[in-house]
């Protein structure tokens, strides 16, 4: 699956293609649309054969609706609300992760599930293409053709980096200092590192020159470049993981990219942070136009991947009542804060709290399908729902100053679609916290390969979580990463790393034993680099006294100096 709201945005009729499912006869589903001169009202039949077909008797004028419609009035707590027919969830795949959890997955195939390697050979076939242009056109560094095998590397060690903080790319390759790090000079050359960061490129650059041809016209896709790898992210979080009921809409992305105007909009499983898709915008007024917004999330909600019954949470960016009038017409329920100056919401009835209105006040208005309540917290708060009922008898735990100016805990009521609210779209938190912990984001100056890293976060904490789902483990996203960079570069994790400082010297294992029979094989243990470096077991009586590490040391064969590469 592709998305991106842009140029290539999809249609009202593309939606509404993906919102019909053949498989079900009893409902279809239609998306409201707006002409140059009057505008539709969306109406919901009582007989299925009439909910997704327009009823000309039931559109009219803006103006003529407008002298017709009676003024709303908000209701209050002495009001009994009539809770919205539940949607029956009909998923269309049982939720949960679509692999055996009889099979051993270790954390290296579950990266490899987004980061396949059919992927990562395109990836450094166009890598070593964009490379050969460079040298071509004089660069002044070297260049070997890049493998499947050694760009894992590159990625173990980029994980590696963002496990481990540092303020430079080079300070990972400091010598002759206390802060030598050397794991990294163990896994790859600093210049090779940075050669290979230089020329990363998804896309092949034969084929860029004619898209740049393309610029300013229609046909013109800025997100050309990215596209090959996005889409091979995409389809990995849609084929391996299908999603509980609970969906969360969520605006993420880099400031600097915000700058550039890129938006990306990901849809979330509320119950685990799992990405479900995510969606590309390079539209730089995106968060203001309302239809664009209403695009990307349709595009993201297709009915034929997920099924029917779903419920979709999203923050105020994002509501609207045409938006959650065309779900519930798809079967699916919404619910979000809303803006009252959103076209449709109501913000001129009467009976309105006030600024002055104690917390725990709230009031409601049901609109069909929508139900709109306001609730006074701290500050107040409108959400918009189509699934749940105005007030069930929730309460939330507030602590409140007295004219004493003495604190106390006290209940205070909550409206439903509040408290749900709440629950579900910490999820989307859940989801943005684990990539900000280890982000593999690295200052670059190409807008194309800061996606790259973003797309390295998306697959590492996915796999991650199809790694708890499937072994119901509490292993922390630290540990995982740890083995996942192990993994990655070919290492052990519990692997001897050389001191930094001290006097090598070569010592014997154990004391010497008396007996002259017992002195050849008394005290030998494996040499760690034979180990390391030659994959054989052999064995030696010699160690270095600084390092604490048995190494071979004869003439055909010295360990000893391969382990110590910088020791005079």
């Amino acid at each position: 699956m592709e998305h991106s709201c842009g140029a290539a945005a999809k249609t009202l009729q593309q939606i509404q293609e993906s919102c019909d499912d053949p498989g079900e006869s009893d409902e279809d589903c239609s998306l409201s649309s707006e002409g140059s001169s009057e505008e539709s009202e969306e109406e919901f039949s009582d007989s299925p054969e009439d909910v997704c077909e327009e009823n000309e008797e039931n559109i009219a004028p803006a103006r003529k609706k407008a002298r017709s419609q009676p003024t709303l009035s908000w209701k209050t707590e002495r009001d009994d609300d009539v809770a919205p027919p539940p949607l029956r969830f009909l998923p269309a795949r049982e939720p949960g992760v679509q692999l055996s959890s009889g099979d051993n997955h270790t954390p290296l195939d579950l990266f490899k599930l987004f980061f396949s390697e059919e992927a990562v050979e395109t990836l450094c076939r166009n890598t070593n293409k964009q490379a050969a242009k460079n040298v071509a056109g004089g660069v002044k560094y070297k260049w070997t053709d890049l493998g499947p095998e050694e760009f894992y590397r590159y990625v173990g060690l980029t994980f590696y980096m963002a496990m481990i903080k540092l303020d430079q790319i080079t300070d990972y390759w400091r010598k002759n200092s206390i802060f030598t790090i050397p794991f990294p000079t163990q896994v790859m050359s600093r210049e090779r590192y940075r050669t290979i960061s230089w020329n990363i490129h998804m896309s092949d650059p034969d084929e860029d020159p004619a898209n740049d041809a393309k610029k300013g016209t229609s046909e013109y896709d800025r997100l050309f470049q990215v596209k090959p790898l996005m889409s091979t992210i995409q389809s990995a979080c849609n084929s391996y993981y299908h999603p509980r009921r609970n969906l969360a809409v969520d605006n993420r992305m880099s400031d600097k990219l915000t700058r550039l105007g890129f938006k990306m909009i990901v849809l979330v499983d509320s119950s685990n942070g799992y990405t479900v898709d995510f969606a590309l915008s390079t539209i730089k007024n995106l968060y203001k136009d309302q239809e664009l917004l209403y695009e990307c999330v349709m595009s993201l909600i297709n009915k034929r991947y997920l099924g029917s019954g779903y419920h979709v949470y999203m923050d105020s960016l994002f509501t609207s009542p045409k938006l959650f009038k065309d779900l519930i017409t798809c079967k699916i329920g919404a619910c979000g804060m809303y803006r009252e100056s959103i076209r449709d919401c109501p913000h001129d009835a009467d009976n309105a709290l006030t600024r002055t209105s104690p917390r725990g006040k709230y009031r409601w208005i049901r609109d069909g399908s929508l139900l709109f309540v306001k609730w006074m917290d701290k500050h107040e708060v409108s959400v918009c729902s189509t699934i749940h009922q105005a007030f069930t008898g929730d309460t939330v735990q507030r602590k409140v100053k007295s004219k004493k100016l003495v604190y106390t805990t006290q209940s205070i009521p909550c409206p439903s679609p509040v408290m749900e609210y709440n629950k579900v779209m910490g999820g989307v938190g859940l989801s943005n916290q684990l990539i900000q912990y280890y982000t593999a984001q690295h200052k670059t100056l190409k807008w194309y390969r800061k996606l790259f890293f973003y797309f390295l976060d998306i697959a590492a904490t996915n796999s991650y979580i199809l790694h708890k789902e499937l072994n119901q483990d509490s292993r922390t996203y630290k540990a995982f990463m740890e083995e996942l960079t192990t993994q990655l570069c070919g290492v052990p994790q519990k692997t001897i790393v050389k001191k930094a400082s001290g006097v090598h010297v070569p010592v014997p294992g154990t004391e010497i034993v008396l007996d002259r029979r017992m002195r050849a094989s008394d005290g030998r243990k494996t040499c760690v680099y034979c180990r390391k470096y030659r994959g054989t077991q052999t064995k030696t009586p010699w160690k270095c006294k600084e390092c604490d590490v048995y190494l071979c040391l004869q003439p055909d064969r010295n360990c000893f100096y391969a382990w110590h590469p910088d020791q005079e």
